[in-house]
């Protein structure tokens, strides 16, 4: 059994971590997470903290929620530094993320855009979804890993038109790349920071966001 805490229209914060009365548990939200809720996670981890320090946030990753209801399963479609782009069940985050009987190393909370389930209703689900999935199994090496460093480094430094060019993603994704990506494709835009880079914590600040669930306390 998760512990779930819930509070209805609650605005996020890039700062701090939502801290809220314990209602719920995860059995019993289940059913209320929808296709393309986005789950935001606070790590403990030396990458995690790289990003929080680079960024300015307490936010480290960022995945979204597909439904596959005819199995009984609620996938998350993320993309992780040391794999790259993948799809893993949201339980799984709860209860043995890295295979050793341990939840993820933080705090886990669930948000929603607003407009989302009018988009999806007219086919933007399905554009998404494929979109989300063709970008499966893209790997990511030290040379890439190295690259996605330097596109986080890059919100804090000034560089010329050219420089910018050559770190500019590809099809490689940090995970809040390709979740707004995968977006786009549904034709809603998070917003990007203006020097081309977007990371964890831009999710929290998007007013268009609503606080669902928190999963995990950090």
């Amino acid at each position: 059994m998760y512990i779930t805490i819930r509070e209805d229209n609650m605005a996020l914060s890039r700062k701090t971590f939502p801290t809220n009365k314990v209602r719920n548990y995860y059995n019993d939200v289940r059913s209320e997470l929808r296709n393309g809720d986005v789950v935001l996670c606070s790590g403990t981890g030396f990458f995690s903290a790289m990003i929080q320090n680079a960024t300015d946030s307490v936010w480290s990753h960022v995945a979204f929620v597909l439904r596959l209801d005819e199995i009984d399963r609620i996938i998350l479609l993320e993309s992780v530094e040391s794999i790259g782009v993948r799809t893993v069940r949201l339980s799984k985050y709860l209860e043995n993320y890295k295979k050793d009987g341990n939840p993820y190393p933080g705090g886990i909370a669930v948000i929603r855009h607003t407009e989302f389930e009018s988009v999806a209703k007219h086919g933007a689900l399905t554009q998404l979804s494929q979109f989300a999935i063709d970008q499966f199994g893209y790997p990511y090496d030290n040379d890439e890993i190295a690259k996605i460093a330097a596109r986080i480094m890059a919100s804090r430094i000034p560089f010329s038109k050219k420089q910018k060019k050559k770190i500019e993603p590809d099809s490689e994704y940090i995970c809040s790349e390709y979740v707004a990506r995968c977006y786009e494709e549904a034709g809603l835009k998070v917003k990007w920071n203006e020097l081309g880079f977007i990371a964890p914590g831009d999710f929290a600040d998007d007013p268009n966001f609503e606080l669902v669930a928190v999963l995990q306390r950090k």
